[in-house]
């Protein structure tokens, strides 16, 4: 449990100290696709949805990450579990607590 909460305040960390992001194609659970900024690092990605609050996902392994979703100045943010890689959609991932699903394309 320690190694999740110390995972999810670094992916949230990315969050706030990230100052350059890449516009993008964003889709969640209840909003329409949207424009997006995405900050990618390594191992994870954050962006803001529609209504202010951010979405924040770390790779666990190579098929499996978690997702986490809460206000720009959460301290712990909402875990939403973990997630797989969406069959036949590239840059979504669906899984997690109450079917929640993503996906991200980065502009070109």
């Amino acid at each position: 449990m320690k190694s999740l909460v110390m995972g999810s305040a670094l992916i949230w960390g990315l969050w706030a100290g990230v100052a350059q992001a890449e516009p993008a194609q964003c889709s969640v659970n209840g909003f329409d696709t949207f424009e997006c900024d995405v900050a990618r690092d390594g191992g994870g990605l954050t962006f803001a949805l529609p209504d202010g609050r951010v979405f924040a996902f770390a790779l666990v392994g190579a098929s499996e990450g978690m997702g986490y979703l809460g206000a720009p100045d959460a301290l712990y943010p909402q875990e939403l579990g973990a997630m797989t890689p969406a069959a036949g959609a590239p840059g979504c991932w669906v899984g997690g607590k109450d079917g929640f699903a993503f996906c991200v394309q980065v502009a070109q």
